[in-house]
């Protein structure tokens, strides 16, 4: 069960929302080498979704934290979902 949901994101309308196989990758099981859109709405859910489950966030608040760092804060030389992951968990108290 998701935590957030796409009508909670915060900047929602300025995604790419194209559906994505429920096997994908970028959606499913724990972060990895795969590549991370961070355009596409889907993936960035999916991964604000695993992050508060791993890291125990039941709060929307931290989910949309995890938006924000993503659309506002994160470097634009990270790639991937593992690289990403690292960032938010190495920023996480600075923003």
């Amino acid at each position: 069960m998701s935590i957030v949901e796409r009508a909670d994101l915060k900047f929602a309308d300025q995604y790419r929302w194209t559906a994505l196989p429920d096997d994908d990758p970028k959606i499913t099981g724990e972060p990895d080498g795969t590549l991370f859109n961070r355009k596409e709405g889907y993936e960035v859910l999916a991964l604000i979704n695993r992050f508060m489950t791993k890291y125990k966030f039941r709060q929307k608040t931290s989910g949309l934290k995890v938006e924000r760092l993503i659309k506002e804060h994160l470097p634009i030389a990270l790639k991937t979902q593992r690289h990403v992951e690292d960032w938010l968990v190495a920023n996480w108290e600075e923003y």
